[in-house]
């Protein structure tokens, strides 16, 4: 998941720590995309992970990294022959540019507003080329992930140098009159704990995310004049169904 926490430099320095590549079935999926495409854009790149891995898998095209989270940049920044832009879609004019554009670790799901997301949508689709492809995940609601978000499920890893790193996820308490409630419509909010060893006291970040439904997910896209190739429940490209984990989609230009 992308976070806005991960704009502390101490965090960012972690990510790919907390969200290593080999555990992510994403990647796996997105990689050969990436491969086949002559000119790439990464929204939400974070630490430039997945773009670091196309290029030493070859890649000689043209890979862009965009972030809003200039801490995040300054890990992907480690490859000088990768472009890295610090913003976000809304903020960019593009035009014709990426056969390929994707978004990663369910960073579409940060985009809450609904103005926002449509400049965002709007910007993907100028950005791409004639027959360019824009393929993205976002969680399916009807699976309620957010339930497993409780601070009892604690993830741990050790960090480079070995020393202990844990991360938990706990969906925010009720505010009183509902307008701030943790679940409300499609929109979640939930508070992110890290410690570390290296630290005298917890991280913490409030996050809010979208968990847009297959239909709304069609309409958003179809406003913005992108259309629906295909799409998946599941990193192993399994058909979407009810129970599917996930929305991933793959869209082009009307």
């Amino acid at each position: 998941m992308v976070d806005r926490a991960f704009s502390d430099p101490a965090l960012a320095a972690l990510y790919d720590v907390l969200h290593a590549s080999e555990r992510r079935g994403d990647f796996a999926f997105y990689l050969p995309r990436v491969m086949a495409a002559a000119a790439v854009l990464d929204v939400g790149c974070g630490t430039g992970a997945l773009l670091h891995r196309a290029r030493e898998a070859g890649h000689a095209g043209r890979l862009c990294g965009l972030d809003p989270a200039d801490a995040m940049l300054e890990q992907a920044r480690r490859r000088a022959d990768i472009e890295w832009v610090l913003g976000d879609l809304a903020s960019v004019t593009w035009d014709g540019e990426f056969d390929l554009i994707v978004m990663t670790g369910h960073a579409f799901q940060v985009l809450c507003e609904d103005d926002d997301l449509r400049a965002s949508l709007a910007a993907a689709r100028s950005a791409l080329t004639a027959a360019g492809r824009f393929a993205f995940e976002t969680r399916n609601p009807l699976a309620r992930e957010w339930e497993q978000w409780t601070p009892d499920k604690v993830f741990e890893t050790t960090d480079t140098t070995g020393v202990p790193v844990r991360m938990a996820h706990e969906v925010d308490a009720p505010v009183h009159g509902g307008v701030d409630a943790p679940v409300h419509g499609d929109i979640v909010r939930f508070t992110t704990t890290f410690t570390s060893g290296r630290w005298d006291e917890p991280k913490r970040s409030r996050s809010t995310l979208r968990f847009l439904d297959p239909g709304a997910l069609s309409a958003c896209l179809s406003g913005a004049g992108l259309a629906i190739e295909e799409q998946f429940g599941d990193w192993s490209g399994h058909p979407l169904t009810d129970a599917s984990p996930e929305i991933i989609t793959i869209a082009r230009r009307r």
